[in-house]
């Protein structure tokens, strides 16, 4: 249980508001360029299956034209920059559709509230940074965990502070953040438990943190990787949620601690004879046959 004294103080709560409002705006941001894509895709653009990213230079110069009056593909493909204009052939294609005056109107509009909104972000977060500055060290020593960069530790510090003297042990945190199922058992069988319903601000930066670590080559990676197998993604990156907040606390209560990764391979280091188990099971699935094995010569 968490002591009575875990109140925020203002400058936590002020530095929460900041946050969570651009995290609101990032959000909103995302929905905006989605309506964009719907709308070319209207129109038969199909640029965003050629560009990763359409709202990046080459892409604002295409749509810029479009909305000008530009109709010819040949012309808009030209607009491409540096790498994009080995795509020729394919940016033609893709740009020839049934733009009309309609979707030029409605995607001007997209693009400027788009515009409007990276603008507020940009000031809020650099009014973070100056309400933050004083946990400089903070964010660096998060910074260094897999999956989190200097945004997702700025918004770990809002929503849990410095103080980690307010949570006795790690797992007072995750069990705070509802980060860790709880233990449910009936007629001696445990069942699996859902973690309950924490703040979704925290919940959404863990999350999104998870996500990240999921795609490295870390001992991050590799949990949710043996999770994922048997008990499906979303349990997997709760367990891996569970790990970052627990290495947060970690952190976060020795301000000389660095992180350091265990490894991907620390589970095959920890138990050899379960990994040679695990190699054999799955040498037997592909090849349909009874492996045995014999001392080398």
């Amino acid at each position: 249980m968490l002591r009575p004294s875990f109140i925020p103080g203002r400058p936590q709560r002020q530095l929460r508001d900041l946050t969570r409002y651009r995290r609101t705006l990032v959000q909103e941001r995302s929905r905006e360029k989605q309506r964009a894509e719907k709308l070319l895709e209207d129109a038969q653009v199909k640029l965003s299956s050629v560009i990763s990213d359409i709202f990046g230079v080459s892409g604002r110069d295409m749509l810029a034209a479009l909305i000008a009056g530009q109709r010819d593909p040949y012309a808009l493909a030209d607009l491409a920059r540096k790498s994009m204009r080995a795509k020729m052939s394919v940016l033609r294609q893709a740009l020839t559709g049934h733009f009309t005056d309609h979707h030029a109107f409605l995607l001007g509009m997209m693009l400027d509230r788009t515009d409007a909104l990276t603008a507020q972000i940009d000031a809020l977060t650099a009014r973070i940074e100056e309400a933050i500055a004083p946990f400089a060290a903070q964010i660096a020593q998060l910074d260094e965990i897999p999956g989190v960069g200097i945004t997702t530790a700025q918004e770990i510090i809002a929503e849990t502070g410095t103080d980690m003297s307010r949570f006795p042990t790690p797992g007072h945190l995750v069990s705070w953040a509802k980060f860790a199922p709880k233990a449910r058992e009936s007629a001696g069988r445990a069942k699996a438990a859902a973690t309950g319903k924490g703040s979704p601000w925290l919940g959404g930066t863990i999350g999104e943190a998870a996500v990240s670590a999921a795609r490295t080559q870390t001992f991050l990676a590799a949990r949710y990787k043996r999770i994922v197998r048997r008990r499906g993604k979303k349990r997997a990156l709760v367990a891996v949620g569970n790990s970052i907040l627990t290495i947060t606390w970690h952190l976060l209560s020795d301000p000389g601690a660095h992180f350091t990764d265990l490894g991907p391979d620390w589970h095959d280091r920890l138990a050899p004879q379960r990994r040679k188990r695990q190699l054999i099971a799955e040498l037997e699935r592909l090849s349909g046959k009874k492996v045995t094995l014999h001392d080398a010569a």
